[in-house]
């Protein structure tokens, strides 16, 4: 299965992956034409595994935070959030490479209060100021047991588009889809001081499924 995000492009290659296949047929020197049809065929591959949408089967919590992306845990720590909550939070990053999933799943179930797009740089995504200069969304969904849950997608130095499907007073579900972030990327999560993280540095998260907090 694959991302709807992803269709237009899909088709796209495909179609220049056919032609150019073709042409490389005229070509009289074997090497050189089985060369370019391998490496069509590359290209096509690794769209089609970036675009990809797998099924996740989310065990829905309202005690719990899951992680809204695949990728690796590589920010734990307390920080000050100064967009929407104007406090201490305990801030969660995932940082994701070309080659995970991209789609993004709503943490927690809940009311959408508020989501904003803010244009940006494109520094790495791993970078100490991609969270504020970087080209992100910023989301914050409130549900009655667990709270208020903000998170941010952020773009990478190949990311050029986020997808955000939230809508503020939109009532949202846990793990279903959220959007979309086009190449390598990061999602920060920020959550109450008193909640009790479950995840370690450098561990490996799959989005929908595994349990990032709870309280």
């Amino acid at each position: 299965m694959f991302h709807k995000e992803g269709q237009k492009i899909i088709f796209i290659t495909l179609a220049l992956v056919v032609i150019i296949t073709l042409l490389a047929d005229s070509i009289q020197i074997p090497w050189i034409t089985k060369l370019i049809q391998v490496a069509l065929v590359l290209v096509l591959v690794l769209i089609l595994q970036f675009f990809r949408n797998p099924k996740r089967h989310t065990q829905q919590n309202e005690n719990q935070v899951i992680s809204p992306v695949d990728g690796k845990v590589v920010v734990i720590e307390e920080v000050e959030e100064t967009e929407y909550f104007k406090e201490k939070r305990l801030q969660v990053s995932v940082f994701m490479s070309p080659i995970n999933v991209h789609v993004t799943r709503y943490p927690i179930s809940g009311k959408v209060l508020f989501s904003k797009y803010h244009p940006g740089k494109y520094l790495v995504a791993w970078h100490p100021k991609a969270s504020t200069d970087n080209e992100r969304t910023t989301i914050v969904v409130e549900n009655k047991t667990y709270g208020k849950v903000l998170y941010r997608q952020i773009a990478g130095a190949l990311a050029r588009r986020i997808v955000n499907y939230a809508e503020q007073g939109q009532t949202v579900e846990q793990g279903s889809d959220a959007g979309f972030i086009k190449f390598g990327s990061r999602v920060d999560l920020f959550l109450p001081l008193d909640t009790k993280i479950k995840v370690k540095l450098n561990q490996k998260v799959k989005g929908g499924e595994c349990i990032i907090a709870e309280v």
